[in-house]
């Protein structure tokens, strides 16, 4: 082989092994994963002085948070798929006084009163 013939042998292999690098790459499109309905309280603590909210589900008590006195904020409830019934509890600072409802089905968003 002369050395014309084999620089042109060389090219043409560089060229069809390089082909593919250049070539479009197929585009993998998917979405989000669904994200898991949010679950919230409505508190509306009517006291003179703030409560302690708490989540009762199969005997497992979490406090969710404080809510001041004469004041209305949604609560978060994270970690429990719709449908979940619970037993939802407001207690006084001062300990004093407990306010609950029973048999509560956490979907969306639950209205509190307290009292």
């Amino acid at each position: 082989m002369t050395g014309k013939r084999c620089l042109t042998i060389l090219l043409g292999f560089f060229v069809l092994a390089s082909a593919p690098a250049c070539a479009p790459r197929a585009a993998t499109v998917g979405s989000t994963p669904a994200q898991p309905a949010q679950i919230s309280i409505q508190v509306n603590n009517t006291l003179g002085q703030a409560v302690n909210v708490y989540v009762n589900v199969n005997g497992t008590e979490t406090l969710l948070r404080q809510v001041a006195a004469n004041s209305n904020v949604t609560v978060p409830v994270p970690g429990y798929p719709p449908g979940t019934t619970a037993t939802l509890k407001a207690v006084t600072f001062d300990g004093a006084r407990t306010y609950s409802r029973t048999n509560v089905t956490l979907s969306g968003t639950y209205s509190f009163q307290v009292p």
